[in-house]
């Protein structure tokens, strides 16, 4: 199975697979999302696939902290369908509307947000 290419989600964000040698995946992650901690950045990603199944990790800093990224899936008719959870060490948060936000640890509860996404190889 051949993953290298440009695969883009149903949000513009774009997943970019260099290697898939010895069932290992490299690449890079850039999300279109402005609301995302990764806005404006190209995230290393690393991974594993077995046949159809594939899985993919990546981090770095946000505006707020540290965060991770896992996209976990399988290939179905062309299309990589796909879970994602986002781990983030702390966000953005204002105690009250027009008062400044401050970067705040978050519990656990709160730290890791899940999704899906459906990606279509464009390149």
């Amino acid at each position: 199975m051949n993953w290298i290419g440009k695969w883009k989600n149903q949000y513009g964000s774009i997943l970019e697979i260099s290697d898939d040698s010895d069932n290992r995946i490299v690449g890079t992650f850039r999300t279109a999302l402005e609301d995302s901690g990764f806005f404006g950045q190209e995230i290393a990603i690393i991974g594993v696939h077995a046949g159809a199944c594939i899985s993919v990790s990546g981090g770095g800093r946000t505006a707020a902290g540290d965060a991770v990224v896992s996209y976990t899936g399988l290939l179905r008719d062309g299309r990589m369908e796909t879970l994602w959870y986002v781990a983030t060490d702390a966000a953005l948060i204002a105690r009250k509307e027009g008062e400044p936000a401050t970067i705040r640890k978050l519990n656990w509860w709160r730290a890791v947000s899940t999704n899906a996404d459906t990606f279509d190889r464009v390149a």
